[in-house]
């Protein structure tokens, strides 16, 4: 665990440096993230998706309930690598949602779960501080309900990795095909959203180790 924390922490670093980095290479078109982000949405025929700004950095996604891209300010009005690479993304999303993408469908389905899931890990391991034979529960069975629980999660963020790669690839092909950066842009928006998807494959090995752990405490 300590190892995963100490490698999704190089990730997220090397994440933000390349992000800085691109923020300072503008793109030819000179477009802000917002209108890039219209102009993807609009080639690909999507009318009803708004694109807003959030606060905070690195706070971009995609909302399939209200049908919102949601911009940091410095993606929503930068005119950079950086801003036309994440708000592609985001669209990416918005695009795999309009085109009923069936992993993301998964993915949108499993939330409530999820959620659920995080909460309840907290309760079973505070149960099995005070003692869960207070409760009727044995070691095994107290076991088994966080393999339960980390199985969710560990399914959640593995159908995550084939939405984010997706996400991205549809970024980068529209990118391409739109004009809106040049070839050497285009290859720092590949490597920044490549770093992007690294945070997901980390969290995702990180989430299976976790599961092994807890199933190879299981007694006989």
């Amino acid at each position: 665990m300590i190892g995963f924390m100490i490698i999704g922490g190089i990730v997220s670093s090397r994440l933000k440096s390349k992000v800085k980095k691109y923020s300072q290479v503008p793109t030819i078109s000179g477009m802000s993230g917002k209108e890039i982000a219209e102009r993807m949405l609009s080639d690909n025929g999507i009318n009803d998706v708004k694109v807003i700004s959030v606060p905070g950095k690195l706070t971009d996604h995609y909302n399939p309930m209200d049908r919102t891209v949601n911009l940091s300010p410095e993606v929503y009005q930068g005119r950079h690598v950086t801003a036309a690479a994440i708000a592609a993304h985001e669209c990416g999303h918005a695009v795999q949602h309009a085109n009923a993408y069936q992993w993301l469908q998964m993915r949108s389905q499993m939330v409530p779960m999820v959620n659920y899931s995080n909460k309840m890990m907290g309760t079973v391991f505070i149960i099995g501080l005070i003692g869960g034979s207070y409760i009727g529960l044995g070691f095994n069975q107290l076991i088994m309900l966080f393999i339960i629980l980390q199985a969710i999660i560990t399914a959640f963020t593995l159908i995550t990795l084939p939405v984010e790669f997706d996400a991205s690839r549809r970024a980068l092909v529209w990118l391409r095909s739109s004009g809106i950066t040049s070839d050497k842009e285009l290859e720092y928006a590949d490597d920044a959203l490549r770093w992007a998807a690294s945070t997901y494959l980390v969290a995702a090995l990180a989430a299976v180790t976790y599961l092994l752990y807890y199933v190879s405490m299981l007694r006989d």
